[in-house]
């Protein structure tokens, strides 16, 4: 039996939602900050993700001074629950000047913006006890490809990461890739595309990745394979589990409820390779379902965990010399019958 690692786990706070969806307005009631925090440990979390007014609300509306204070603050109530903050990450895509994207926007004031908030995020995480900073580029794309040149377009995302390494020598970008949605088309579309841009950044060795599981599969790619690849270049550095149900919308379904092969085939990656064993976080995104009533609408968070669990224990006790001697044999078809046996929890053979 192959030793099992120790994890640590993470959610957002927007994970606890009022269910609104583009067809239809929220059918739960909002829950405060604070509440959500006391939720955390219950439910067998330790991290938080944020946005940056996620900490700081009105971030826009507010001078530094007032910023950091309030960032403060939240940390603060993070002692007071025994959490810690995972990583901060800039939501650009809610602006008005980013409506043609931040650092890719075609005004250069809105450009100016984008990168001066990031800073500002910088000093939000600095304040709330992490230096991980994620970039979801959400508007770094196109409707129509005619109106950005895209060649100039990722070298301004790069020089958007070069201030941010520069405003603090300590900070870490995490890059997190999606192909779609909002916009049509993104420039960062995959982990590949991510990492290839960390390359040409000033400081490669800060600069990673955050694969979620929707987002590759969005792409039409495996996310497992996904994240051998990033763990290959030692930049897998944070995960947001979920699943998909095909080329659609996000879905941000709970981890396995879709596909419970793909859901062990990457929990299975990141045990393999020593994934958590430099601090990093098992993070989730996932939503309740609209249907969920409003004093059980945090189900999704501990399903979601106690599925990693379950699948990690199935990644442990796989028999590796029954498998490699398929694999010696070439026999996949019996391998993928083990394989399934082995996830319904059946006697093979």
């Amino acid at each position: 039996m192959k030793t099992k690692g120790t994890y640590r786990f993470s959610f957002g706070p927007w994970n606890i939602d009022e269910g609104a969806d583009p067809f239809g307005p929220p059918v739960r009631q909002p829950v405060a900050f604070a509440k959500k925090l006391k939720q955390y440990k219950k439910l067998g979390f330790s991290g938080v993700q944020f946005h940056d007014d996620d900490a700081v609300p009105d971030i826009d509306s507010k001078s530094h001074a007032e910023i950091i204070k309030e960032a403060k603050a939240v940390k603060r109530m993070l002692n007071g629950e025994g959490l810690v903050a995972e990583f901060v990450a800039p939501r650009l895509w809610f602006s008005p000047e980013t409506i043609d994207g931040g650092y890719t926007s075609n005004d250069p004031k809105c450009r100016r913006y984008a990168v001066n908030r990031s800073k500002v995020c910088i000093d939000i995480a600095n304040a709330l006890g992490t230096n991980r900073i994620v970039l979801w580029l959400a508007r770094e794309g196109t409707y129509i490809r005619e109106s950005k040149k895209a060649r100039e377009a990722i070298l301004r995302i790069r020089d958007a990461i070069n201030a941010m390494l520069a405003h603090d020598r300590r900070v870490r970008v995490l890059i997190e890739p999606k192909p779609n949605e909002p916009v049509d088309s993104a420039l960062i579309p995959t982990i590949g595309h991510a990492l290839g841009l960390s390359y040409i950044t000033d400081d490669p060795g800060r600069v990673g990745g955050l694969i979620e599981t929707a987002h590759a599969i969005l792409a039409g790619l495996d996310p497992s394979d996904e994240m051998a690849y990033a763990l290959a270049h030692d930049k897998l550095w944070s995960v947001h589990l979920n699943d998909q149900g095909g080329l659609k919308f996000d879905q941000d379904k709970s981890f396995g409820s879709y596909n419970l092969r793909r859901a062990f085939n990457q929990v299975r990656v990141l045990e393999e390779y020593g994934y958590g064993k430099k601090g990093e976080f098992v993070g989730l995104d996932v939503k309740a379902m609209r249907t969920q009533k409003q004093e059980v609408a945090v189900k999704h968070l501990s399903n979601s965990r106690a599925t990693f669990l379950a699948l990690l224990e199935k990644a442990a006790t796989l028999d590796r010399r029954l498998e490699a001697q398929f694999i010696k044999e070439r026999d996949y078809e019996e391998l993928d019958r083990y394989i399934l046996c082995h996830l319904l929890g059946r006697k093979y053979r």
